[in-house]
């Protein structure tokens, strides 16, 4: 019964925000991840899994790791700053990590995951483009306007 409730209001939700809307949000969220991980792997150490940008989903976007586990930066987001970065799935455990950027999540919901993830980088002493938040805000602040 818990679950039918829970249900409603899922869709009460989508349809109080509009589908266009919900759309547009996780559209504009995917691309603020994505300019992220753009400036992030100019140092070569993380790379996006699917190459192709018009293959990508707005719904989670794997991030795969070259040269190093991830679940050191996992379990550091979780530990120190409550934030839950998912596992690569099947063949890319210990190869990937996964952001979602769909859902009930919003701008400062990922770009707070994003500021985490980074921080999590700069303290393991993971190597990576510097400014991958700061490309996020500024894709956020051009595309979305009053």
């Amino acid at each position: 019964m818990q679950m039918m409730f829970a249900m409603r209001q899922a869709l009460d939700m989508l349809f109080a925000e509009g589908i266009d809307n919900v759309l547009l949000r996780h559209r504009l969220l995917a691309q603020a991840v994505r300019s992220a991980i753009e400036v992030w792997s100019k140092r070569k150490t993380i790379d996006f899994f699917i190459a192709e940008p018009a293959a990508r989903s707005d719904a989670v976007t794997t991030v795969f790791t070259e040269g190093w586990n991830p679940e050191a930066l996992r379990d550091y987001c979780d530990a120190k700053c409550g934030v839950t970065l998912g596992r690569g799935l099947g063949k890319l455990n210990g190869k990937a990590f996964r952001i979602a950027h769909m859902g009930h999540n919003n701008a400062p919901m990922v770009l707070g995951a994003l500021g985490v993830i980074e921080t999590g980088m700069r303290a393991l002493g993971i190597t990576h483009g510097a400014g991958g938040v700061q490309a996020a805000i500024e894709f956020l602040g051009d595309s979305v306007k009053p």
